[in-house]
């Protein structure tokens, strides 16, 4: 759908393949990091294997990419944005979550280091912070309806989000829209945090 845009393929948790693919392409005014993973085990279950992979991705890899983006912002002397897709679970415990809450609270806080730091570059660093998307990650997470009701249950608008939520969430931080916007999250949630 967009002509201007070459995809990148590679696994994220690699950081010198990352460095590189990234690193080579640009230049960049705007970035959004939107790859995750959620292997949901109980607490007392949770996995090295797990816990590694969703730090690996979850938050390591928005680090580094930001890095490489920011890096050559500067460089070029560009204002411009970045966008971390993060996760009501940053702020509300879930069952099961540990891992996954627990790498979107450190990307809340990333966020806002990040936008303290690369304020005075002019590029900005802002969350959105949705419920349950309706993704292909999202469907396998939540297809179980008796699990499904009791968090549809718990949001004031009464369903999960649908990706087009998120995006226009997502479009409207990049923009000048929101230019004086900066070191915050936005919550695409249907209420759920207020409930």
């Amino acid at each position: 759908q967009c002509p201007g845009i070459e995809p990148l393929c590679l696994d994220l948790a690699d950081w010198d393949a990352t460095e590189a693919a990234v690193g080579a392409a640009g230049p960049f005014e705007l970035l959004v990091n939107n790859a995750a993973v959620a292997v949901l085990q109980p607490f007392l279950e949770v996995t090295r294997e797990a816990l590694e992979r969703s730090l690996d991705v979850n938050l390591r890899a928005v680090l580094h990419v930001s890095q490489i983006v920011a890096r050559q912002m500067i460089a070029q002397g560009v204002p411009g944005a970045i966008v971390n897709v993060s996760s009501q679970a940053s702020q509300r415990a879930l069952r099961d979550h540990a891992v996954y809450c627990s790498t979107k609270s450190a990307l809340d806080m990333l966020s806002k280091v990040m936008a303290m730091e690369l304020g005075p570059h002019k590029i900005r660093v802002n969350t959105v912070n949705p419920t349950v998307v309706m993704t292909d990650m999202g469907r396998i997470n939540w297809s179980d309806p008796q699990k499904s009701a009791a968090m549809i249950n718990r949001i004031p608008l009464g369903k999960f989000a649908e990706v087009d939520d998120v995006v226009n969430s997502i479009l409207f931080l990049l923009s000048d829209k929101s230019a004086m916007t900066t070191g915050s999250s936005l919550m695409v949630d249907g209420g759920f945090l207020v409930s």
